[in-house]
C-alpha cells in the first residue's frame, strides 16, 4: 500500500482536523518516523488546516480543504490548500510583539514557520507547504 503521495479532501468543518491527525498517525507508522518529531509536525499541521478551514474558507462547509502528503528524499511534505481569497502572508503582525502577546489569535503562521523545517505559501496564500526533514533514509519514488 506504500504510495509516496496521497491526498485527502474534506469540508471546512473544524472537527475535520481529526482526519489530518489520522493521516499523520498513518504516515508516521508507515515511514517509521521518530516520535520526537510527532508533536512539532502535529501542531504545525493542525495550525495550517485550522487556518485553511477558519480563515481561508471561513468555516463554509461547501468549501473544501485539500491536504496532500508526499515524500521527497528525506522530507515529508504536506500541502494544505483552501478555496478562500488568500492572504498577505509576508505582512503578518508579530505575535511576540508586546501589543500582540495577549491576543488569542495570530500565532498560527508563526508556529508553522518555527515548527516546520520549511514553510512556504503559494497562490496568494491559498496553498501552504510545510516541509519536515524527518526521515532517516531517502525514499525513492517507485
Amino acid at each position: 500500500m506504500s504510495s509516496h503521495q496521497r491526498t485527502i479532501q474534506f469540508p471546512s468543518v473544524v472537527d475535520n482536523i481529526t482526519v489530518v491527525e489520522r493521516l499523520i498517525d498513518e504516515v508516521f507508522a508507515e515511514y517509521q518516523v521518530s516520535e520526537d518529531h510527532y508533536g512539532e509536525l502535529l501542531i504545525a499541521m493542525t495550525e495550517a488546516v485550522n487556518n485553511a478551514i477558519v480563515h481561508g474558507n471561513k468555516l463554509d462547509p461547501a468549501k473544501q480543504v485539500s491536504v496532500t502528503f508526499s515524500v521527497e528524499g528525506k522530507d515529508m511534505v504536506f500541502r494544505v490548500e483552501d478555496e478562500g481569497p488568500g492572504f498577505d502572508y509576508s505582512n503578518l503582525p508579530d505575535p511576540t510583539a508586546p501589543e500582540n502577546i495577549e491576543k488569542p489569535h495570530g500565532r498560527g503562521v508563526f508556529l508553522m514557520r518555527n515548527l516546520a523545517d520549511e514553510c512556504s505559501f503559494e497562490d496568494d496564500g491559498r496553498i501552504c507547504i510545510l516541509r519536515f526533514h524527518v526521515l532517516e533514509k531517502e525514499t525513492v519514488a517507485s
